[in-house]
């Protein structure tokens, strides 16, 4: 997308166009030698294991600004003043994206005040560990949109619209380390889960545990990073949809223009709404499917058999599959809707309000997910309020409960919503070029009714008949056979 939306804003320039895929070319080289450059010791703290990490970004950044100043010099000469400007450009997002890192860092890791807050919040109970929670992910907004706004204002400032996309490209550069980093947590979380179902020795699952609490830090900080060029490139997606749209300036205090960013404000919270019900639907599922495993599998609770567990899998993606559908609809829609029906100005707002405000949403549900997580482990690893199985413990277990669907659902997709409206509005921006307000409205009725069709269509096959997981397990529910001793759990299996 980054790159995109430079070649789009260099006006034809063959020389700008090019400097995005060099740089590209270039950050993937430099992560090939950031990848040796991660290691450490055994036994090493939580500090100690992400410094370990932190040395691949940096290898990587520093190769990237090296290969950036050659690729620049080359391409515009070595006494270019402008070739120097966007060089700056790219150090700039560069650096940008490892000081967002930084800060989410720390409000996710346990080794700082942020996390350990929440775990003492646990003291008085699980509500104490939600609102704890809820407030350090609002707090952490602070210092990636203060970093976001410099790289924005200082990039501007240097050398435009074309500028803050190259800022962009320049934070993606490192993207082999960066990615590296945020698919580290789930394998870690993935190889405690195997260590305990093979009842491996202690000592491999703590080993697994500590690194499970740097991943759910890495992975922070790599929703950090998609986060912050998620924003950059959306903002020069914005400006060369306005460029190809016809626009020139845009008057926010435009009814028609505050009605659009209104409506994409409200985008971002509408679709992690519905992400999050989503997990809350594949949730229940899986636990009807547990219980009614416990009220047929014979020995199940007695630790004699094993469970069915390639069940509960299909119904987890199937559901992820499912519950994807109307969230894709809207999100490809929308800026259909808006662009046909209203016109540009419109479309146009509603891409700024999705902007400010999925960035936002996806800050502090990622932090909050993350902190929410380490607030559990730094317990589990580190003894903290006594230990695993006091009330503190199962305190910060809830909190953890919620915080899966912040960190690994709704707050990783505002990042796609945001990106894929902004793409799809450049798309049609040639179609909507000139157009006044309400012009061709009769055009938007089409995505219209395909939103309204879609909605019907997922209500009535996937949402309608939700089962009550409160229920009792009967025979609407499952069917044990005559006899067995799964038929007599079924009356008595715990609602």
């Amino acid at each position: 997308g980054s790159i995109i939306a430079a070649a789009t804003l260099a006006d034809g320039d063959a020389v700008k166009i090019a400097l995005p895929f060099w740089i590209a070319g270039a950050g993937i080289v430099a992560s090939v030698f950031g990848f040796f450059a991660v290691g450490t010791k055994d036994g090493a703290s939580q500090r100690q294991l992400l410094f370990a990490l932190h040395k691949g970004v940096i290898l990587s950044s520093i190769l990237v600004l090296g290969f950036s100043a050659v690729i620049v010099s080359q391409l515009f000469g070595h006494d270019d003043k402008e070739g120097w400007k966007l060089f700056a450009c790219i150090a700039i997002g560069l650096i940008a994206g490892i000081l967002i890192g930084q800060a989410t860092e720390y409000y996710t890791s346990y080794s700082f005040w942020p996390v350990q807050s929440i775990t003492q919040a646990g003291i008085t109970g699980p509500a104490t560990v939600i609102i704890q929670g809820l407030g350090i992910g609002m707090v952490s907004c602070v210092g990636p949109v203060l970093i976001i706004v410099a790289t924005i204002l200082g990039c501007n400032a240097l050398s435009g619209q074309y500028g803050i996309s190259m800022a962009a490209v320049g934070m993606l550069s490192t993207l082999g380390v960066t990615l590296a980093t945020d698919a580290y947590g789930p394998i870690a979380d993935n190889a405690g889960g195997i260590a305990e179902m093979a009842e491996l020795e202690e000592r491999v699952r703590d080993t697994t545990d500590a690194l499970d609490a740097l991943g759910n830090t890495t992975a922070a900080t790599g929703k950090g990073f998609a986060i912050g060029s998620a924003v950059l490139t959306s903002l020069s997606l914005l400006a060369a949809f306005k460029d190809k749209a016809g626009l020139t300036i845009v008057d926010i205090g435009d009814p028609v223009v505050l009605s659009g960013a209104l409506f994409g404000a409200m985008l971002p919270f509408l679709f992690a709404a519905l992400t999050m019900l989503s997990v809350q639907k594949a949730a229940g599922a899986i636990i009807i499917e547990v219980r009614r495993q416990f009220a047929q599998i014979e020995g199940l609770r007695e630790g004699t058999a094993e469970a069915d567990s390639d069940k509960c899998v299909a119904i987890s993606t199937q559901s992820s599959v499912e519950e994807m559908i109307l969230p894709g609809v809207y999100a490809v829609l929308s800026p259909l809707i808006t662009g046909l029906l209203i016109g540009p100005k419109c479309l146009t707002g509603m891409l700024g309000g999705s902007i400010a405000s999925g960035m936002m949403l996806a800050i502090m549900m990622a932090n909050a997910g993350g902190a929410w997580d380490n607030s559990k482990k730094y317990i589990e690893i580190e003894g903290a309020c006594g230990g695993k199985g006091t009330t503190t413990h199962k305190a910060c277990v809830v909190g953890d409960t919620v915080g899966d669907p912040f960190k690994d659902t709704s707050g990783p997709a505002l990042n796609i919503l945001i990106k894929l409206m902004s793409m799809i509005s450049l798309t049609i921006a040639p179609i909507i070029r000139g157009w006044e307000d309400w012009q061709y409205w009769y055009w938007g009725l089409l995505p219209i009714g395909l939103c309204f069709i879609a909605t019907l269509l997922v209500w009535h096959f996937y949402w309608r008949n939700t089962q009550d997981i409160t229920a009792p397990i009967d025979d609407d529910v499952v069917k044990a056979p005559a006899g067995t001793e799964g038929e007599k759990l079924l009356g008595a299996a715990p609602a």
